[in-house]
């Protein structure tokens, strides 16, 4: 357990991170469903509430693991280590193919892949595994600049990974991203980071950050992996807006 002198030494470190401002556009929710207007409000919540272990500074403000989008996903993938290339062409060579998903059409798949493995990053949690999928009810977006999207790596017609992402204003929220285990050496998952990117930038003009959870309370594995494709530790005031 860290000394009280070696937490403020790591809350000054996190607190000289890159700032960035991002702007979740609540306002702009009136012009779409209600469902969109609570989800964005649900998250500010959730981001600026204390911290659990250091009450000095809020639950998603210091160590956001974000990628700032650059204006084209050539340059996007031009920046990205060349590792994270590989992984996504070997993903090409074996024949899978990236796409938006429908949720409701792959439960089976998604029950497989969330049962594939019980270690992810650590234990996963008993529900998650056993339990069935439900399908989702959310609404679909009346407009670009508030979504909450799947996205999925398929082969020969089969979910191998997806993710759910919420779109808002100017962040996309990586946050549900699961790969199946018996596939995962194939780059599915690099694949889906890589592809979600190259959406953003063709369907949501507002979204500036690519948003993949924190970073320092990752592993050291899931810190390199957050890496290789850009995400880096910022600092982050979340503006309602």
């Amino acid at each position: 357990m860290k000394t009280p002198r070696e937490i403020v030494t790591d809350i000054r470190e996190w607190l000289s991170l890159p700032l960035l401002r991002i702007d979740l556009m609540h306002a702009a929710t009136e012009k779409n469903d209600p469902f969109y207007g609570r989800v964005v409000l649900e998250f500010h919540r959730a981001a600026r509430k204390r911290h659990a272990r250091f009450p000095l500074i809020r639950a998603l403000e210091c160590g956001v693991a974000v990628c700032v989008l650059p204006p084209s996903f050539d340059e996007y993938v031009a920046a990205i280590e060349a590792s994270a290339r590989r992984n996504v062409k070997k993903a090409g060579r074996l024949g899978y193919e990236f796409r938006r998903i429908d949720y409701n059409q792959f439960l089976e798949d998604i029950a497989a892949i969330r049962r594939s493995t019980d270690e992810r990053q650590g234990k996963m949690p008993g529900p998650f595994l056993k339990e069935e999928v439900q399908p989702c009810k959310d609404p679909a977006s009346r407009t670009e600049v508030h979504d909450y999207a799947y996205f999925g790596v398929l082969k020969e017609g089969r979910l191998r990974a997806y993710a759910g992402c919420l779109v808002s204003g100017e962040a996309c929220m990586i946050e549900q991203l699961y790969g199946h285990a018996a596939h995962q050496s194939d780059g599915i998952v690099p694949m889906l980071i890589v592809e979600v990117e190259r959406y953003l930038l063709g369907h949501y003009p507002r979204v500036k950050y690519y948003v993949y959870g924190t970073y320092f309370g990752a592993g050291a594995t899931l810190r390199r992996f957050k890496r290789k494709f850009g995400f880096q530790p910022h600092r982050v005031e979340w503006k309602l807006g």
